[in-house]
């Protein structure tokens, strides 16, 4: 299965699948890697959201994800590919979450290089 971001809602702790809400309410086809069309513009499904899906839209850089309305100007397509976002886009990211215990960010940099971090394996 795919890495979900630190974000991503895990409805499966509370019995319930990935989109499950969405495509029951809403009676749409919403499942991880969809192509979709919203409001014009095309993307795919990478996050669920609870109420919305998350959508990366192709013009936006990987790891920008739109919340949208399941039902609001979106036509479901076939199966597409979720873009993974660089490296210095995770370490980005990872920033952002541990951040603020480092004096700077080239502190920052220093733990996150260890070894022993998982994402360094």
């Amino acid at each position: 299965m795919p890495e979900r971001p630190p974000g991503a809602l895990r409805h499966e702790e509370e019995g319930m699948s990935e989109f499950q809400y969405v495509r029951d309410y809403y009676q749409v086809p919403a499942e991880f890697g969809r192509r979709v069309v919203v409001n014009g513009k095309p993307g795919v499904i990478a996050e669920d959201r609870g109420h919305y899906i998350g959508v990366l839209f192709d013009a936006d850089k990987p790891g920008h994800i739109s919340p949208c309305h399941p039902a609001w100007r979106a036509e479901y397509l076939g199966m597409g590919k979720v873009r993974k976002m660089t490296r210095s886009q995770r370490r980005y990211k990872r920033y952002l979450e541990y951040g603020e215990c480092f004096d700077n960010f080239l502190a920052f940099c220093r733990w996150d290089s260890e070894p022993d971090r998982s994402w360094n394996q």
